[in-house]
């Protein structure tokens, strides 16, 4: 498959592998939101759905409809910690609508599940960074090949000012290697 001006190849299967590993990162921080918020089925349905996805579902417009859900409940909670568990959960299932492009937009659907995973444990601890640092860690070392691939067709992110930003860069570059 040849990529779009501006633009990378993705295939369904590449969408899939992300989303696989994305719905991962999110259910490490599952508890932390249903910990805030235990009658919010919101995010739970989110991963349920991106692992549906991953194993060979359909993309439906009930999947888009549950990354839009899952960020208002990020945006509703009220809680630090369960805001970026709630955004790992968004995150990852927007990975199964990534677009061919080879922008840092798209980068953030894929990124997005394992930084906000780091940010939802650094926030549980404390705003202690080495525990962000370690899940980081964590997401790549669980990353497949396959992610590591579709991570480097994609634009190399910059350290940014942020705290997210810079977890940000740690994934995208530990991805690469």
């Amino acid at each position: 498959m040849d990529p779009e001006p501006g633009g990378m190849t993705l295939s369904e299967e590449d969408r899939r592998l992300v989303g696989l590993w994305a719905a991962d990162c999110a259910e490490r921080v599952l508890p932390l939101f249903e910990a805030e918020a235990p009658s919010d089925a919101r995010p739970r349905k989110a991963i349920e759905g991106t692992r549906a996805f991953a194993l060979g579902g359909k993309r439906t417009g009930q999947l888009r409809s549950l990354g839009w859900v899952t960020h208002a409940a990020a945006r509703e909670v009220g809680d630090p910690v369960a805001t970026a568990a709630a955004r790992a959960a968004a995150y990852a299932v927007a990975t199964s609508y990534m677009h061919a492009l080879a922008t840092s937009h798209q980068a953030k659907h894929a990124l997005g599940p394992a930084i906000y995973q780091a940010q939802a444990r650094e926030f549980a601890a404390g705003d202690d960074p080495d525990i962000g640092d370690e899940e980081i860690r964590w997401a790549i070392e669980h990353a497949s090949p396959a992610v590591r691939e579709v991570v480097r067709r994609m634009p190399v992110h910059s350290p940014g000012r942020s705290r997210l930003g810079a977890l940000l860069h740690q994934l995208d570059a530990g991805l690469r290697r």
